[in-house]
């Protein structure tokens, strides 16, 4: 099967089954959401969103959390992954907007690198969730994903898998891909055990032809 063939199946099938996906992360605003990604490394979806209410109820807005103390953070934060650097992460990314973006969360990911806590792969949710940008954020569930569906070929890094990804998914449709990608993994082609009798690709994924 020729590479793009698996991409207009890959594509076709979710906009029919799932033609409006969204992130699992609950927010209200932009900073809601840069907190709850940048909390949300390595840590799941469902612990973030346990943890954030009481989160933006005792830090509302980024003016409130650049004048937090970092151990007040780290209570509140304490059952997430790494909580002691993400607590100086949070602390130093909302002095970082306040100081010198005007609070505001900025549209660019260079720029957004460049506070503290985000990488690449949270810059790329941010302006794919916020501004619809077609950035692709290649977490472990889009690796491997792509990895087995064929999507991506002899990719190594993250980077690399995102470059193949966003060079031969339409750019409107990257945000949604993005999604695609990480609830497939995160439900269904799950790492150690992929439910692949309860899967709607298995006639054009590489893994299935394996087993």
């Amino acid at each position: 099967m020729l590479q793009k063939d698996r991409y207009k199946k890959f594509i076709n099938y979710f906009l029919k089954t799932n033609p409006n996906p969204t992130t699992e992360l609950i927010f209200k605003n932009d900073y809601e959401l840069l907190v709850s990604v940048i909390l949300s490394a390595q840590c799941t979806d469902k612990r973030v969103n346990a943890t954030t209410p009481s989160f933006f109820s005792k830090f509302p807005t980024i003016s409130s959390l650049a004048k937090a103390n970092k151990d007040d953070i780290f209570f509140i934060i304490k059952s997430i992954s790494y909580p002691n650097n993400k607590s100086k992460h949070l602390l130093g990314m909302a002095n970082m907007l306040k100081n010198q973006y005007n609070s505001k969360i900025p549209s660019n990911i260079d720029e957004l690198q460049k506070l503290p806590g985000v990488g690449r792969k949270t810059a790329n949710v941010v302006v794919s969730v916020l501004y619809d940008k077609p950035a692709m954020a290649v977490d472990t569930h889009v690796f491997r994903v792509a990895n087995r569906i064929g999507l991506t070929i002899n990719a190594k890094t993250p980077l690399s898998a995102e470059k193949q990804l966003v060079n031969n998914i339409p750019k409107k449709i990257i945000p949604k891909a993005h999604h695609w990608l990480i609830l497939h993994g995160r439900y269904t082609c799950k790492s150690r055990n992929p439910l692949c009798l309860e899967c709607g690709l298995i006639s054009f994924c590489k893994h299935y032809v394996k087993i």
